[in-house]
């Protein structure tokens, strides 16, 4: 199935944001991860075969993002500000009755979303655990500061060297990525508690999250757990990941 194309909208402060929409049917709105972008979710059919179960699927690079703006100026990347511009894709679209979801990184703005007063009828956050919420995730991050940076130098070969050039890989302009990172805010555990959405909280059986993910899906009022094969990179791309969210948003129409 060709990519579909993209369109635009503007952000709160004005920045240039894209975004893909396949499908008709009630509004789904899925955020990627960092140092990725929309096509996260087409690679391997998962939007595509969202959609055919009768969903409008609508995919937005964040800013630093596919083709979204990348400015290069810290002043254009504040705090939270890609839960902003989620909250303007909604604002553009109308949509008022939709479900939501996200990957990774998406799945933090997805938090983000929920404990800011966002409503949609379900939420998926997947990828994602309680630890890296809380804005205790480190790893991760000082990792990837350090390969947009340059300033990292690992052993040829080694898991790191790998994973450090599947980043540089993705395209992404490594001034605006670090921008992106330092754009994260945590969320505290007692707003998790005020969230009333039914939210999956899903991840893959080897993903280091695992554990954190259990305690993310007990702090939600209504968060209910899946675990798929797969570790952090993989698991997106397995069978079970699409059928999960498809199941979890069929069963709670």
């Amino acid at each position: 199935m060709p990519s579909p194309a993209v369109s635009f909208f503007p952000a709160r402060d004005g920045v240039r944001l894209g975004y893909r929409e396949l499908g008709e049917g009630r509004p789904l709105v899925l955020l990627h991860g960092i140092s990725t972008d929309a096509t996260l979710w087409l690679r391997h059919g998962q939007a595509e075969t969202i959609a055919a179960h009768g969903y409008r699927v609508i995919l937005p690079d964040f800013r630093g993002h596919g083709a979204s703006a990348k400015p290069q100026e810290a002043e254009a990347y504040p705090a939270d500000v890609l839960t902003d511009d989620a909250f303007a894709l909604l604002d553009h679209l109308g949509l008022d009755d939709y479900d939501l979801g996200g990957y990774s990184l998406g799945a933090r703005i997805v938090v983000r979303m929920l404990v800011r007063g966002a409503t949609p009828g379900r939420a998926v956050a997947a990828g994602q655990g309680l630890r890296q919420v809380l804005g205790f995730g480190g790893g991760a991050g000082s990792f990837m500061r350090q390969v947009y940076a340059g300033s990292a130098s690992f052993t040829p070969g080694s898991r790191e060297e790998r994973a450090a050039q599947r980043l540089l890989a993705g395209g992404g302009d490594p001034v605006a990525l670090v921008h992106v990172l330092d754009s994260i805010v945590a969320t505290p555990v007692e707003l998790l508690g005020s969230v009333q959405v039914p939210t999956l909280v899903m991840v893959g059986s080897e993903d280091e999250r695992a554990d954190s993910a259990d305690a993310l899906a007990e702090a939600l009022p209504y968060g209910t757990r899946a675990v798929v094969p797969g570790n952090h990179g993989t698991a997106v791309a397995a069978p079970e990941f699409t059928a999960s969210i498809v199941d979890f948003l069929t069963d709670h129409r």
